[in-house]
């Protein structure tokens, strides 16, 4: 077993990576060619949000697991490193479209059956919450199971965490090409046909710190620990620039209208940045095929700050123990 592995990108799957392996005793160097959260990792959003439980499969199952292992897990990463990475288990409001009360009553008895009890989702007529979306049919699903992390503040974290723990962070450089965990976003999805989707989002100022998410006719809401509240994303595929313009403006006029409390409260802050997809839209982890000593941590795409432990875990599980236990929708195309 190597006594010291190199980790190749700073975005949340690097730096997740090259923790987990420091807090199992392995030196560790991390590589990143710009700067900490230079790609997707760098935006607002930071929604922990499980997908609908119905049709589950095993990639549900990994982020069940990881979104119930999210918060001793950064609890951990914020002790380790002195910085806190704002997360939160809020809970989620999403609105009930006209029409599919049955749908989603069918919805809230497949939380029943692959939940916890405890993250339960129901519907309800009266949510209590600072922050309500509209809804046309008066009808909201509530659950206890999301949670919110701050993008910045979680590459901080856990930047502060590797450095504490006796891990090297070099930044401006490129990791040389030799045998490494590479998890370098979009650039390094191209030899698996994998590609970028862009995404705006803003921040508002706005202090609901402790309210529940919501999630609203594709928009993310999330209120931060830091007096903001994040607006997300826009999905532009095959698109590479990383200017905001007037998509990002309708998507925030789209998030008052869905939740007048929003009101008139100022931006402060719009970012866009390429997201990493895989083609199976899966995160892609494990061995790099006809490359000895080279692995893959990548693909976050949407949920790429949700995933990051428990991906760094697999595969700090399979260089160490050589215990594989990658689902097979998540293996490195060869």
């Amino acid at each position: 077993m190597a006594s010291e592995i190199t980790v190749a990108g700073a975005g949340v799957f690097g730096l997740a990576c090259a923790w987990e392996l420091l807090r199992r005793g392995i030196r560790v160097r991390v590589f990143e060619a710009a700067r900490i959260g230079a790609g997707a990792s760098g935006g607002h959003v930071g929604a922990l949000a499980p997908h609908a439980p119905e049709n589950w499969n095993a990639k549900k199952q990994v982020q069940l697991e990881a979104l119930i292992a999210a918060e001793g897990w950064w609890t951990e990463v914020a002790a380790a490193g002195g910085v806190d990475p704002g997360y939160a288990r809020t809970g989620r409001i999403q609105p009930v479209p006209e029409g599919s009360e049955a749908r989603m009553a069918e919805r809230v008895e497949a939380a029943r059956a692959n939940w916890p009890e405890w993250a339960g989702m129901e519907m309800t007529d009266a949510p209590q919450a600072p922050l309500v979306p509209l809804s046309p049919s008066g009808l909201w699903l509530v659950d206890r199971l999301t949670a919110r992390v701050s993008p910045r503040r979680a590459g901080a974290a856990l930047a502060a965490a590797i450095i504490a723990r006796g891990g090297e962070l070099i930044e401006g450089q490129a990791a040389p090409d030799a045998p490494a965990i590479w998890a370098t976003g979009v650039a390094g999805l191209a030899p698996f046909g994998g590609g970028g989707v862009k995404g705006q989002s803003a921040l508002l100022a706005l202090d609901m710190a402790d309210a529940p998410q919501v999630f609203a006719d594709g928009v993310h809401i999330v209120p931060h620990a830091d007096g903001t509240v994040a607006i997300g994303s826009t999905s532009e595929r095959d698109v590479m620039d990383t200017g905001t313009d007037a998509q990002l403006e309708v998507l925030i006029d789209k998030a008052r209208a869905l939740c007048p409390a929003l009101g008139d409260a100022p931006v402060v802050d719009r970012w866009a940045g390429i997201r990493p997809r895989a083609r199976s839209r899966a995160p892609i982890v494990g061995p790099w095929p006809g490359r000895p000593g080279h692995y893959v941590a990548n693909g976050g795409f949407k949920i790429g700050l949700a995933m990051a432990p428990a991906c760094a875990g697999m595969l700090a599980d399979l260089i160490l123990e050589g215990r594989d236990r990658i689902p097979e929708g998540f293996r490195v195309p060869g």
